[in-house]
C-alpha cells in the first residue's frame, strides 16, 4: 500500500490528544470523601438556622457555621468533580 491509499487515522497529528481516564475506584473514594465532607456543612446549615430563631444565640459560633460551610463546598465540588471526570 502506497503512502496515499492510507487509512486516515483517528487522531490527526495536530488534533486534541483523548483525555486519560479515572480509575473507577478513585471516583468512588471521591465521591464518598465528598458524601462525608457534606456532614459538616448540613449540621452548621442547622446551626444558622438554630442562629437565625433564637433571640440569644451567642456569636462565638459564627465562625464554626462558616468553616462547616466551606466545609460542605468543598464537598459538593469533590462530588462535582468526581461526576464530571477530569478537566471537565
Amino acid at each position: 500500500m502506497s503512502d496515499e491509499q492510507q487509512q486516515p487515522s483517528s487522531n490527526p497529528p495536530g488534533g486534541p490528544q483523548p483525555l486519560p481516564q479515572r480509575s473507577g475506584c478513585a471516583t468512588a473514594f471521591m465521591v464518598i470523601v465528598g458524601i462525608i465532607l457534606l456532614l459538616p456543612g448540613l449540621c452548621a446549615l442547622i446551626f444558622a438556622a438554630a442562629a437565625l430563631t433564637e433571640r440569644s444565640f451567642p456569636s462565638d459560633f459564627m465562625s464554626f457555621i462558616v468553616i462547616g460551610l466551606l466545609v460542605g463546598f468543598v464537598g459538593v465540588m469533590m462530588i462535582r468533580a468526581a461526576i464530571r471526570g477530569p478537566w471537565s
